[in-house]
């Protein structure tokens, strides 16, 4: 369970979808929570309807300032941070051949390298305290990759790795971090957070040139239901358990278990080939 009864949350990316969700329901609680937005104008309603309990902040996750400043803020106001979720970031597609340079690199700048650097300025908050929870929102594409997101699984990739040394570097220090993998949710993740290269070229047009046609088309139909997935992040960190990687949704749950499985399969039917690899030992 957490150390306090009282925690104190810090959100990023909390103008839509999964952080906003997650902030209300967190300042209905009754806890406290930093609730970020790169235009704080978009989280301004939660300082009136919470004007005790919450603090809206300006962040961009890529801008190294912005975070020290932020974390400063919140450690004036709250005296400390006990949840840290990364949320912020947004999806892009294109095929593999036609990703745009400069796209790809934004992408990484928000969703992998903002998100280290949120994470390394809140780590001293919580290492000192000796206790804390860092969930990492990753994605179904952080599991297994598809057609048109490339690069959008490569980064979300990352922060699973990213996330697997951290639970180890951190569990002897109490800090407990969670993966969660969302599968699609009714976010208008397609609307206000995705970014497309359109694909030109007649070979991708049945893979993933018809993928991105149906993510956009899609929007707003999806399975997933962002208000319960909030309620399953709080539940996590109420946990006295809890766990390393979380799938929601039913699709996530599906794919993210079949391509585990086939990874399973292909290390094990390939074992021997690989265990030959090894150098003779020299007894």
């Amino acid at each position: 369970m957490p150390a306090s009864s009282n925690p104190v949350w810090f959100i990023t990316g909390c103008s839509t979808g999964f952080g906003r969700e997650l902030a209300r329901l967190v300042l209905e609680r009754g806890w406290r929570a930093v609730v970020t937005a790169r235009d704080e104008s978009r989280v301004a309603d939660f300082a009136k309807d919470f004007p005790e309990t919450a603090l809206p902040i300006a962040l961009d996750v890529t801008d190294p300032k912005q975070i020290a400043a932020a974390v400063k803020e919140a450690q004036e106001r709250f005296g400390t941070i006990d949840v840290l979720v990364n949320n912020a970031g947004y999806g892009y597609q294109s095929t593999v051949e036609e990703g745009d340079e400069t796209e790809i690199r934004t992408l990484f700048d928000a969703n992998v390298f903002g998100l280290f650097a949120m994470t390394r300025a809140v780590l001293p908050v919580m290492r000192a305290q000796g206790n804390g929870h860092i969930v990492n929102i990753t994605s179904l594409a952080g599991l297994a990759g598809f057609p048109g997101s490339g690069y959008y699984a490569a980064s979300k990739h990352a922060v699973e790795g990213f996330s697997d040394s951290l639970f180890t570097e951190c569990t002897p220090l109490g800090i407990r971090v969670t993966c969660v993998e969302p599968g699609p949710f009714r976010t208008d993740w397609a609307g206000r957070s995705l970014r497309q290269t359109k694909s030109r070229i007649a070979a991708y047009s049945d893979t993933a040139a018809a993928r991105m046609k149906g993510t956009s088309e899609g929007s707003g139909k999806q399975a997933g239901d962002p208000a319960l997935a909030a309620e399953a992040m709080i539940a996590i960190t109420q946990s006295a358990t809890p766990p390393r990687n979380i799938a929601l949704g039913e699709r996530s749950i599906t794919l993210g278990l079949q391509r585990l499985k086939q990874k399973i399969s292909d290390i094990e039917a390939w074992k021997t080939a690989g265990l030959e690899t090894d150098s003779p030992s020299s007894d």
